[in-house]
C-alpha cells in the first residue's frame, strides 16, 4: 500500500538551550519550506525512508519484508510496534516494503535485481500461496532453484470471491439462491443479457477480472474457473486444463471481461466513480476480488489504505460477495523466509511471525475485514456489510506447479483478445535528458514500450500513432502502423525511429484517437488506447478540455473505447489525463517519477 516517514534527537547542556530552540526551528522552517517528502506519523525514533519506526541502530540486525500492496500498510504498523525487540541478544528492526505478488514471484525467479525491483527482502508474504508455487515452477532446476523452503505459514486469509452490485445480485437470486461460475457463463453467453432478468437498462452482462500474471485475484479466479469447467475440487491435471470441454468454459467466462489489469482497485476505483454519478450498474455486472475488498469498497475506501478510511462517503449502490457454489481458493498471505536470509535474520524471522500470530496482531487483521491464519471469520464478515462467515462452502487447492504454470499458458491462449492503438509523444521536451540514465525521456519510454509488446499476444491487434504538433498537414497526430496482427517488427521498427519536436497536441489527438479505435471496434475484443504524454496541451486552436470530455462520454449501457493514460515526466498533466481515463471506464498511470516508465508500461498493457 503506502507510505509515511523519519524524525530526530535531542540535547540538553544549559549554555546551549537557546541556539538549539533557534537551531530546531530553523530545521523545521526549513522542511516546510522546501518539503523532505517525509508524510506525517513517525515516532521518536529514527526512520528508514518507509515511515517505520526503527529502534536499534548500527548494531541491530534489520530485517527485510517485501509484502503484497493490500497488507503492507498493516504490516508496517505491526513492525512499528514490534521493533525493538530482542531476539538471541540483539536488537531487531523489521521494514516492510510493498511489492505486487505477481512482481515479486518475477523478480525472485529471474535473481532479485536491487536497482530494479527494490530492496533485497528476507522475508516474502505474497497474498496467496500460488506465486510460490509459480516460483517453484519457474526456478525448477535453474541455480536459483530452492529460494523459498517448504514451510511458509499463513499469517492472515481472505477467500477470493465475485462481487456484484447489490440489486445486479438480488436479480440473480442471492442471497438465497447459491451462484457460481456457471450462472456467470450463462448470463455472459444470453444474447439478452440482463432483460432476462428483466433489467434491460443494464445491458450485457460485464465482468472485471485482473490479469493472472500479476494479480492473486486474477490468479485464483483463472484457476477457479478451471475448477468449476471440471466439476473437480482438488488434483486438477494437466490432461483437465487442455480439455476441449473446459477450455470453451473458461473462454466463455474470459469473453465477457471488459478489460484485464494488474490490481483490482482500477475496477473499483471505477466503480466508486460511477457510483458518484449514479451510475454504478453501467460499468460492471461483477468483479473478482478477494472478500475483504468488498468490504474496503462498501466503506468507500476501494485501495484498502487505513490512511483514506472515512475520506470518502460510502456508496449508493453497495457490493455483495458471492462465493462460487462451485468452490473457490483463499489468499492465504504465506509467510516465506528466504534462503539467503543469515541465522540472524532466520532468528528474527520466527520471532516476528511469532508477533504477527499473536491475538493484538489477528485482531488487527480482522479489523481490515481479513480472515484469521486459521481461516476463521471475524466480526466484520456479516451479511450486513454484503459478506457470508459461513462461507466459502467448498475451498479449492493450488494445483501442482507444472499445472498451475499450464493453467496460466492456457489462459493466455483464451484470453479476450485486444485491439489497441498506442499513442506516443514525441514533442520537444520528451529530448529532454534523464539525470543518471545518459538517456532521454523519448529513448527510455521507447525501450519500455518495446519491452512491453510481448505480452501481447497472436490474437491481439496493435496499432501505432505518433503525436506533436502539425504532423500531417493541420493534424498533430500522424499513424505509424495501423492496427494489425504479428506486426511486432515494424512497431519496434517505428518505435526505434521516434523523433523529438514541436509542442503537444493533446485534446485534439486524444478525440482523433479514441474516434479510430471505435470506427475499428471488434465486439469480441478490448478495445483501447494507451496513450502516454509528458506535458500539457499546447495547440491553441485545438477543441477544449470539456468537449473533449463530451466527446469521450457514452451513453448508460453503450460499448466505449477505454483510454489508458500515462502522464510521464515531472511536467505531465495528471489531472486532466485522470479525467480522460475516468470518462472512458479506464485507468491513469503515474509514471511521473524518474525510472518507473518500464513498470508503468507493463503495468498498463497488463489491461490487455
Amino acid at each position: 500500500m503506502y507510505q509515511p516517514q523519519p524524525q530526530r534527537r535531542r540535547r540538553s547542556f544549559a549554555p546551549f538551550i537557546v541556539a538549539i530552540i533557534l537551531a530546531g526551528a530553523l530545521i523545521v522552517g526549513l522542511k516546510l519550506f522546501f518539503g523532505d517528502g517525509a508524510s506525517p506519523g513517525g515516532g521518536d525514533s529514527g526512520g528508514d525512508g518507509t515511515g517505520q519506526k526503527l529502534a536499534c541502530g548500527d548494531g541491530g540486525t534489520t530485517l527485510t519484508v517485501a509484502a503484497s500492496s493490500e497488507k503492507a500498510e498493516l504490516l508496517r504498523k505491526m513492525a512499528n510496534r514490534y521493533n525493538g525487540h530482542e531476539v538471541d541478544g540483539r536488537c531487531v528492526d523489521v521494514v516492510v516494503t510493498s511489492k505486487p505478488s505477481g512482481g515479486a514471484m518475477q523478480a525472485l525467479a529471474r535473481g532479485w535485481n536491487t536497482e530494479q525491483d527494490g530492496p533485497k527482502p528476507d522475508v516474502w508474504s505474497p497474498a496467496g500461496t500460488g506465486w510460490i508455487t509459480l516460483l517453484q515452477q519457474r526456478t525448477e532446476g535453474s541455480d536459483k532453484a530452492q529460494v523459498v523452503g517448504a514451510d511458509n505459514p499463513s499469517i492472515a486469509t481472505t477467500p477470493l470471491v465475485i462481487a456484484m452490485p447489490k440489486p445486479m445480485a438480488q436479480a440473480l437470486g442471492w442471497p438465497g439462491k447459491k451462484l457460481g461460475w456457471s450462472d456467470i457463463l450463462a448470463l455472459a453467453n444470453d444474447p439478452k443479457g440482463w432483460a432476462k432478468y428483466g433489467h434491460p437498462e443494464w445491458g450485457r452482462f460485464r465482468l472485471g477480472k485482473t490479469n493472472p500474471n500479476f494479480s492473486t485475484a486474477g490468479l485464483n479466479a483463472t484457476v477457479g474457473a478451471y475448477f468449476a469447467a471440471t466439476g473437480l475440487s482438488g488434483d486438477l491435471s494437466e490432461k483437465n486444463i487442455t480439455d476441449r470441454k473446459t477450455r470453451e468454459f473458461v473462454q466463455g467466462v474470459e469473453r465477457s471481461i471488459v478489460h484485464y489489469g494488474d490490481t483490482t482497485l482500477t475496477f473499483l476505483a471505477n466503480l466508486q466513480h460511477a457510483d458518484d454519478q449514479g451510475a454504478a450498474m453501467s460499468y460492471i455486472s461483477a468483479v473478482t476480488v478477494e472478500e475483504k475488498s468488498v468490504w474496503d469498497y462498501n466503506q468507500g475506501n476501494p485501495s484498502g489504505d487505513p490512511k483514506t478510511l472515512g475520506k470518502h462517503a460510502t456508496p449508493k449502490v453497495p457490493l455483495v460477495a458471492i462465493y462460487p457454489k462451485e468452490g473457490t481458493l483463499f489468499s492465504d498471505n504465506p509467510y516465506a523466509v528466504l534462503s539467503w536470509a543469515d541465522d540472524a535474520k532466520r532468528a528474527a524471522a520466527a520471532d516476528f511471525l511469532k508477533f504477527l500470530h499473536g491475538d493484538e496482531q489477528q485482531k488487527e487483521f480482522a479489523s481490515s475485514a481479513f480472515r484469521s491464519a486459521d481461516g476463521k471469520a471475524g466480526e466484520l464478515i456479516t451479511e450486513k456489510n454484503g459478506l457470508n462467515p459461513k462461507e466459502p462452502g467448498t475451498t479449492l487447492s493450488v494445483p501442482m506447479p507444472n499445472v498451475l504454470d499450464k493453467t496460466l499458458k492456457s489462459w493466455a491462449e483464451l484470453r479476450k483478445p485486444a485491439n489497441v492503438l498506442i499513442v506516443m509523444d514525441t514533442s520537444g521536451s520528451m529530448g529532454a535528458d534523464v539525470a543518471g540514465t545518459g538517456k532521454s525521456k523519448l529513448d527510455l519510454a521507447r525501450e519500455a514500450a518495446i519491452n512491453a509488446l510481448p505480452q501481447f499476444g497472436p490474437n491481439d491487434q496493435v496499432g501505432l500513432w505518433m503525436f506533436s504538433l502539425k504532423q500531417d498537414g493541420d493534424k498533430d497526430y500522424l499513424e505509424l502502423s495501423p492496427m494489425g496482427k504479428d506486426n511486432r517488427k515494424t512497431l519496434v521498427s517505428r518505435l526505434n525511429g521516434l523523433i523529438p519536436n514541436g509542442g503537444t497536441g493533446l485534446y485534439d489527438t486524444t478525440l482523433a484517437s479514441y474516434r479510430h479505435v471505435m470506427s475499428h471496434r471488434q465486439g469480441d475484443a478490448i478495445n483501447a488506447v494507451v496513450f502516454l504524454t509528458d506535458g500539457k496541451n499546447e495547440d491553441n486552436n485545438s477543441i477544449s478540455l470539456n468537449t473533449l470530455l463530451s466527446g469521450l462520454r457514452k451513453e448508460s449501457g453503450q460499448e466505449t473505447v477505454r483510454v489508458f493514460t500515462i502522464a510521464y515526466g515531472s511536467d505531465a498533466d495528471l489531472d486532466t489525463l485522470t479525467k480522460i481515463s475516468q470518462t472512458t471506464d479506464a485507468a491513469a498511470y503515474d509514471s511521473r517519477k524518474a525510472g518507473s516508465i518500464d513498470d508503468v508500461f507493463t503495468s498498463v498493457i497488463s489491461n490487455f
